[in-house]
């Protein structure tokens, strides 16, 4: 590996039935931004449990679970069902609301949301969602590619900044490298998985964030395994927090304040709230 060391590494923390790896305004998402929060989901869910109405603005969300049907419903007047291994997507921009239920294929269920700060010209836009079957979502060999361009390989889902977002699985002795783009300085993986080496280091269920620079990424799978990429240009802004928002200014934050509870206001009157 050509200078690329793991800088941080991370276990993150159990909230009920969901780990938080990286939350926003932590240590680690400062590192890693645009990628600002990542929850992981590894365990019984029971059918139906849900994620009611809840607001955000400024970032874009994109959930992806391996066995498990994701219903979804937003402001935006879509409402569905991604099946397994599909991609829910939705930017939030200047603020929206949407819900979520769970529906295992068996005992437990694999799942990700990952959320991204979005970049000034867009953090106070029109929603929008996009919803991915699994049929069309990108496979190159053992990479899934959930957001971004790999090789020939492009996700339908237009990113709002150069990023890479990938699922690799590697069987037990395999290796590979990864080439990020030469103007992808962050880059962290997650091994969610059996255990693989990085950068030397063995992972085993643990997020590791490597220094910033260029420079392929080797990954050697001591054991089948399976694991989480991100690689992107880094998001030069502050992260200005709010209780569901991420956005670049207070300015910024205040509209998307304002947007969320206007459209709250909308959701009441029409008695879904």
């Amino acid at each position: 590996m050509n200078g690329r060391r793991i800088e941080a590494r991370t276990r993150g923390q159990q909230h009920g039935f969901i780990r938080r790896m990286v939350s926003p305004g932590d240590a680690i998402s400062e590192r890693i931004k645009p990628f600002v929060f990542l929850d992981f989901i590894d365990a019984p869910v029971a059918d139906g449990t849900g994620f009611g109405w809840h607001p955000h603005s400024g970032i874009a969300t994109l959930t992806y679970a391996l066995d498990a049907d994701l219903a979804y419903e937003d402001t935006a007047g879509q409402e569905g069902l991604v099946k397994a291994t599909g991609l829910e997507w939705m930017r939030a921009g200047g603020g929206t609301w949407h819900q979520g239920r769970i529906h295992p294929h068996g005992p437990r269920v694999t799942a990700f949301q990952l959320w991204l700060a979005l970049p000034p010209e867009l953090e106070n836009g029109p929603a929008e969602g996009i919803y991915v079957s699994p049929e069309t979502v990108p496979q190159l060999g053992q990479v899934r590619v959930l957001l971004g361009r790999y090789g020939e390989s492009s996700n339908p889902i237009p990113s709002p900044s150069p990023l890479l977002y990938l699922d690799v699985v590697l069987n037990a002795g395999e290796s590979w490298t990864f080439e990020p783009p030469s103007d992808h300085r962050v880059a962290w993986m997650f091994v969610y998985r059996g255990q693989a080496l990085v950068a030397s280091e063995a992972l085993r269920e643990e997020l590791a964030v490597l220094k910033p620079g260029e420079g392929s990424v080797r990954i050697e799978a001591t054991e089948p395994c399976r694991l989480l990429l991100g690689s992107a240009v880094r998001h030069d802004h502050p992260l200005v927090l709010g209780s569901h928002s991420v956005h670049t200014s207070r300015e910024a934050l205040a509209r998307g304040v304002e947007r969320i509870a206007m459209v709250g206001e909308e959701l009441r009157a029409a008695g879904r709230r």
